[in-house]
Order: C-alpha cells, then structure tokens, then sequence
C-alpha cells in the first residue's frame, strides 16, 4: 500500500509540476469502521483531467480500496481500478455545473486466501460541481447507468440504473 500511495504522490507531483490551463486534480478518500462486525475499509480514488472545451473534458480516475474483517474470519479484500472517462457538461452557471462522465473501467480484486477476480464497467455516472473558489469546486457523483461484470464495487453483474447511496461519490477538484 506504501508503494501505490507514494506512485499516487509523485504522479500528483509531476502532473502539478507541469500544469497548464485546464488541467484539473481532483478524488477523494473514505474511512469506515464498524465496530458490530469489527471490519475496517478506507478508499482513495486520485482522479486527473484535462478540459478540451467548456463543454469536454477527458480523464482517468484510479481507485484503491481495501476491506478488512478482524473477526474470526480475518478475510481482507484489497481492490486497484483504472477507470478513464469523456466528461461533458450540459448546464453550467457561475456556480453550478451539471456533467455526465460517461467511460469505462477496469479492477481487479483479490481476497485473502482466494483467487483475484478482474472485472469491468462501462456506462454513465451523473454529476455536480459546486464552484467553491476560481480553482476549487466540491464534486459529486450520484448514480450510474450501464453495465458492470465483476467490477471491484461490488454491485450485481449486469445491466442496470443505480441511485441509491451505494453510488454516490464526493470530493473536491483543484484546477490549474
């Protein structure tokens, strides 16, 4: 996990080192622990973009998460996604942006003591940016349409619209 933090800081540290207008760095971290069944998960999901246009933009968003029981069954799940996207924004005042990232993405996840499963999605998710500043903005995801077959988020294989908040994202964006 020291590893692929450090590739994340040195990634950040490069793209910032050489930003240019409409470049943008954005993600977010969680951290959860329930003590009913003793499991802690965090997640940290580094996201960088680059505006084409007011109206485009392309990026990628990476994703760790990892899943730990210290119960009696001591079984952890550590996950790593790739998930590039075009984004286009179809409303937009001087606060408010309305977006659709519409991409795909590749994970991979491996529980202890068994085989790692790769999966893949590919779809629609909806979004909010809220303008906080000239280069921050709050981020929000809310949902996510098409298709996923053993993605590393756990939800059913298939086809299929989700907007429950098992698919909801927050985070803040700094652009360049």
């Amino acid at each position: 996990m020291r590893k692929l933090f450090l590739l994340v800081v040195i990634v950040m540290a490069a793209i910032s080192a050489s930003a240019q207008e409409g470049i943008y760095l954005g993600g977010g971290i969680s951290l959860w622990r329930n003590n009913d069944v003793d499991k802690t998960s965090f997640s940290i999901t580094p996201d960088v973009g680059y505006n084409l246009s007011e109206k485009w933009a392309v990026g990628v968003e990476l994703a760790y998460t990892h899943k730990g029981y210290d119960e009696d069954y001591k079984v952890s799940t550590n996950a790593f996604a790739l998930a590039p996207y075009a984004r286009y924004s179809f409303y937009e005042n001087k606060i408010v942006r309305l977006f659709l990232d519409m991409g795909f993405g590749f994970s991979t996840y491996k529980a202890k003591h068994a085989d790692s499963v790769n999966g893949f999605e590919i779809g629609v998710k909806p979004g909010l940016a809220v303008k906080l500043n000239d280069n921050f903005s709050f981020i929000t995801k809310v949902g996510f349409a098409g298709y996923r077959d053993d993605y590393y988020r756990g939800e059913e294989n298939g086809f299929g619209v989700g907007l429950d908040t098992e698919n909801i994202s927050i985070g803040i964006e700094y652009e360049f």
